[in-house]
């Protein structure tokens, strides 16, 4: 499987980069990485649990942070891991998703806040790419 992002060296805290051809991919990849970082599971089918997401900001930052949030927030009041990110739209200002995941699968690390630390959403030749760092 491809990885569509990388660690980035970070004094403190954690901080991968992100890279999508469009907004939707690169907040469905935002999402993998900060999946694949903190848990030890392979996340294999079925994923039982359901639950669409819609949020809205003024900027795409913020909606990234929200979205990364949101995540972090249902994992740990549902005890959830969502593991795939069905984005059906995704703009500068808005999101609405589907997520699918199996509750009881643990983080190896606790993400305390997901921060605006350095975050720009930049148009790239190829698409976006965004390098988000999170506080553990």
């Amino acid at each position: 499987m491809q990885r569509h992002f990388q660690e980035v060296e970070h004094t403190a805290d954690w901080a991968v980069r992100v890279r999508g051809r469009d907004l939707a991919e690169l907040f469905a990849f935002a999402a993998q990485a900060m999946i694949t970082l903190v848990t030890d599971s392979t996340q294999t089918e079925p994923f039982p649990v359901a639950r669409r997401i819609e949020l809205s900001a003024p900027d795409v930052e913020t909606l990234l942070v929200d979205w990364l949030s949101e995540l972090v927030y249902l994992h740990e009041t549902g005890d959830v891991l969502f593991c795939v990110f069905e984005m059906e739209e995704v703009t500068s200002a808005h999101l609405r998703a589907t997520v699918r995941g199996r509750p009881g699968i643990p983080m190896k690390k606790e993400i305390k806040a997901v921060t605006y630390h350095g975050l720009e959403v930049r148009r790239i030749r190829s698409g976006y790419e965004a390098t988000i760092i999170f506080d553990v």
